[in-house]
């Protein structure tokens, strides 16, 4: 081969040769950082109960969709209002929701540097050249010149992602977006669930009021018994005295219930964005509904509570920003063709001789950094490590929170029980009581006394009524809230069995 053939093959041959690496890189691309993997999670078998307890059972899984409107299962037309007004009008929800389309449009925006980027330069100036500008050639000298500058051109910019930093960030934004799509129903649940206590709350302080009421009423008859025998000399100035404190003591009780309703009510404004002052509910004595809702698995709450799926993507997202760190510690691999035209006339611009066009590309390494990358995989592997301590802890956690609700349901079954009981020996009493009045047997005041009883048992009977149903509410939202409201599930109280309509709380596929 002569010397003239050799030096024109040689530019073929560095191309060649500059192609075959880069394909050789491209067979050897790797994706840096560890890959994810679901972490693996020891459920407990079943939740513990009473042996002795029948309000529980195993429920039957369900695989129909979650019903988002869980609240539905109370059958209470005001709360279903309620709730639907806060879905539309709570602020908090909003920020929620604004913070899942936030993290849409970053992954949008993550995604496009997978895809080259084109961009269109163009110019026109008209420039004088110094004729003393410094000589390129020293036979021939330097001259003035005015002239046009017309130029027009695109420009393409690829990352070649060879060591998936692009893909592994592209991992972690896609996990935040599903991480904030699990806290807007998070936050869907968390409110849904407040509002429906606070309701329950306001209502068994309704009721709590009435009870608290007709007891001060019972008083001031005692108080109009008391004080006539007093004028008699029946009784001493004393035992007026000790009844005056107890009307007193029962009046300032329903001061006090009365503002706690009011706040009660005034979080409800709240949480269905309304001014506190421009809302109110107004007062009914009503029965508390205590729906049985069966618990399924231990396992199953893991794939139905978002706090729990928003602590999986914590994880993965975490993870992905192990392999971008990683990443730092090989080349970045440009490729930048441009393709233009440059004319000093309009006219001949894009004429052949006006082509002008460039292929290549850029590599850049970091030799030393002082450990500025080692440190950033250290961090990344750090965030790993938390975010995998808050995803067991937010596990432990709704472990927790459904065995105290199946424990106090339990607990509270039994106190209700005996609650009722009360009652109707109080009820007993007081109707011996008015039998022994009636036949002269006893004195007024004695009835009194067996009524302030009954009210009393009463009373307690409403507190322990709030309770569970404030509890059946911290149930929902600790199991993910929803169930089919196509299936029904048989309850059993107190070994006798009973029809709940829509109260299949059984895992079901997928995310609430």
């Amino acid at each position: 081969m002569s010397t003239g053939q050799s030096r024109r093959t040689y530019p073929r041959a560095r191309a060649s040769a500059f192609l075959t690496a880069l394909g050789a890189l491209g067979l050897a691309a790797c994706t840096a950082g560890p890959d994810y993997r679901a972490p693996q999670t020891e459920s407990p078998a079943a939740w513990r109960v009473d042996s002795a307890d029948s309000y529980w059972h195993a429920a039957q899984p369900s695989h129909a969709p979650l019903d988002p409107q869980w609240w539905k299962v109370f059958g209470n037309a005001e709360l279903d209002s309620l709730e639907t007004a806060a879905l539309a009008g709570n602020q908090t929800l909003r920020v929620a929701a604004a913070h899942y389309v936030q993290a849409r449009a970053t992954l949008a925006s993550v995604s496009s540097q997978q895809s080259p980027q084109v961009g269109l330069d163009a110019g026109l100036a008209r420039e004088r050249i110094s004729a003393n500008r410094p000589l390129t050639n020293y036979s021939v000298s330097n001259v003035s010149t005015v002239q046009n500058d017309v130029n027009i051109g695109a420009t393409v910019s690829y990352e070649l992602d060879l060591f998936g930093r692009i893909r592994r960030m592209v991992e972690s934004a896609q996990a935040s977006t599903q991480q904030a799509g699990d806290d807007l129903a998070n936050a869907r649940l968390v409110l849904t669930a407040e509002l429906a206590t606070d309701y329950f709350a306001m209502r068994e302080l309704d009721n709590e009021i009435d009870v608290v009421n007709r007891s001060a009423q019972l008083q001031q008859k005692a108080l109009d018994f008391v004080t006539a025998q007093h004028d008699l000399g029946a009784v001493s100035g004393l035992e007026l005295l000790q009844q005056k404190a107890q009307l007193a003591a029962t009046q300032t009780q329903v001061h006090l219930l009365e503002n706690q309703r009011q706040q009660e009510q005034n979080a409800i404004a709240v949480l269905v964005g309304t001014a506190a002052p421009e809302f109110s509910i107004a007062a009914k004595v009503t029965p508390l509904p205590v729906p049985a809702l069966p618990t399924g698995l231990p396992s199953e709450l893991l794939q139905r509570r978002p706090d729990v799926a928003s602590a999986e993507r914590a994880m993965a997202a975490a993870n992905a920003q192990i392999g971008v760190a990683r990443s730092a510690y090989f080349p970045d691999i440009t490729l930048s063709p441009t393709l233009g035209w440059e004319s000093t006339r309009f006219g001949g611009l894009f004429s052949v001789p006006s082509l002008m066009w460039s292929v290549g590309a850029t590599a850049s390494e970091v030799l030393f950094d002082g450990g500025k990358r080692a440190a950033g995989v250290d961090f990344a592997q750090a965030g790993y490590e938390s975010a995998q301590a808050s995803y067991r802890q937010t596990v432990l956690t709704a472990f927790q929170e459904v065995q105290n609700a199946v424990t106090g349901l339990s607990v509270l079954e039994r106190a209700s029980t005996d609650g009722q009981s009360a009652v109707d020996d109080a009820r007993k009493s007081f109707d011996l009581a008015n039998d022994r009045y009636q036949g002269g047997l006893v004195a007024f005041i004695d009835v009194l006394n067996a009524e302030q009883q009954l009210l009393a048992s009463e009373r307690q009977e409403v507190q322990i009524h709030g309770q569970q149903v404030a509890t059946v509410v911290f149930l929902a939202k600790a199991l993910g809230g929803g169930w089919s409201a196509d299936d029904r599930e048989l309850a059993c109280s107190a070994g006798t069995c009973r029809e709940v309509p829509g109260a299949d709380m059984s895992a079901a596929a997928g995310k609430s």
